[in-house]
């Protein structure tokens, strides 16, 4: 449902499988991008047609985010397995009403976190797991570039899901704390760069910082470790992760930098948006639970939530136990 934007990449990649049977737009020129990339797949205008068909048993919604809770709940209720991409929903309540519908009807639905299934972000999630970095203290993202400027979501909500996504599944545990603060200087009340503090029980601190004001494009995330550092940079056609043997130790109450070979990580790229399709209908078939599931999904929706609170009270500490 959606061949626009990013739609157009899940037709592309599910027709490339094998599994497409439908391609639903409402505007003419959804409908004939959808027929140049699936040629001889049916396209429709009518979103409901999908739901009544027996041969149809899973449905994959690339739609507006204000329009996200009510096509994936139509959807559910129609018997269906949905992939909704990212955010889940516009707001806590409604992504928790999603989850209770899916579970209570026993279907899956996973959220298109798409970073999280980048070869290089899931080989970082090994480095950590497996203590290669030490203890981990502090994590960084920038996302950024010039464009696409939106009017009906800031760039918290259109660039930061995939990073919190990535950061919560790296530490284990949602933040204590969140602060967040930013500036709108195209559209009224749309907040085109933001920068977003989380800290969590361990100690462990982390930030976002989202921008399409930027001059140029960036997709970096780094982890800092009390051994080594790594630093998973997208826009690296070839060195998509690099570690740094690189950390700080106190002698005499005085730090003394350590500063060791620079080591490129050997990853096996594939286009991540295949490998988050071909895990969808993986779940399908076998019926199990997908890594970006609906709770990943919500738990990225509560601190998209307190970061916006936040936003809005110009950077004041929100606590996510009082939400």
């Amino acid at each position: 449902m959606g061949c626009g934007y990013w739609g157009k990449n899940l037709v592309r990649n599910f027709h490339q499988i094998g599994a497409l049977a439908l391609v639903c737009d409402p505007t003419e020129a959804g409908r004939s991008l959808a027929a140049e990339i699936a040629p001889g797949v049916e396209v429709t205008d009518r979103a409901d047609v999908s739901f009544t068909r027996d041969d149809i048993s899973a449905v994959v919604v690339a739609t507006p985010a204000e329009t996200h809770r009510d096509i994936v709940l139509r959807a559910l209720d129609a018997g269906k397995d949905v992939l909704v991409e990212k955010p889940l929903a516009l707001n806590y309540a409604q992504g928790q009403e999603m989850l209770e519908a899916a579970e209570a009807r026993d279907r899956i639905l996973m959220v298109g976190h798409l970073l999280e299934y980048h070869p290089a972000v899931l080989r970082m999630r090994r480095l950590v797991d497996e203590k290669v970095l030490g203890r981990v203290s502090y994590i960084y993202s920038n996302r950024l570039n010039f464009g696409k400027v939106r009017v009906e979501e800031n760039s918290l909500w259109s660039f930061a899901p995939h990073d919190i996504a990535v950061i919560l599944r790296l530490v284990g545990e949602l933040p204590i704390e969140v602060t967040c603060c930013g500036g709108n200087y195209v559209s009224p009340n749309v907040e085109d760069v933001t920068v977003s503090c989380l800290n969590f029980r361990t100690g462990l601190r982390a930030h976002i910082f989202v921008s399409w004001l930027n001059p140029f494009k960036e997709q970096k995330l780094v982890v800092v470790g009390n051994d080594k550092m790594a630093v998973f940079n997208d826009m690296e056609p070839e060195e998509k992760l690099v570690l740094y043997n690189q950390h700080v130790t106190l002698d005499g109450g005085k730090p003394v930098l350590h500063n060791g070979d620079r080591e490129v990580v050997d990853v096996k790229m594939e286009e991540p948006l295949r490998r988050e399709c071909l895990h969808f209908l993986e779940c399908v078939k076998d019926r199990s639970q997908p890594l970006t599931d609906a709770r990943a999904g919500l738990n990225v929706l509560k601190v998209l939530q307190a970061c916006q609170t936040s936003l809005r009270l110009n950077g004041r500490p929100v606590v996510l136990g009082e939400m």
